[in-house]
């Protein structure tokens, strides 16, 4: 972690990083209904998506708040890593195990 953003979560991730694990643990479909975009519910695409969102101040923040709570809800509920690096979960996507546990 650089020193200058010590607090700062989404330093060194790139907006297709968290674009490409939101479309992971969702899929298109849930992420349109968790956060209403267009782009995310006609035709949807990682490029077209990017577009929009980088031109887009409030919906990146819509996105950005959405990873950020999905990576803290993993962390706490024991999500990990194998050791090859690929994430270990047998529970589902975090919108299933959100689901479960109310």
């Amino acid at each position: 972690m650089n020193p200058s953003q010590p607090n700062n979560p989404l330093h060194g991730v790139t907006l297709k990083a968290i674009l490409e694990y939101l479309v992971a643990e969702y899929g298109w479909e849930r992420l349109g209904e968790r956060i209403n975009i267009h782009c995310f519910t006609y035709e949807p695409s990682i490029n077209s998506s990017l577009k929009f969102l980088r031109k887009t101040d409030w919906a990146r923040a819509k996105v950005e708040r959405l990873y950020l709570d999905s990576i803290s809800y993993d962390k706490r509920k024991g999500k990990h890593k194998t050791s090859d690096g690929d994430e270990k979960n047998e529970m589902g996507s975090v919108w299933d195990r959100a689901r479960r546990d109310e």
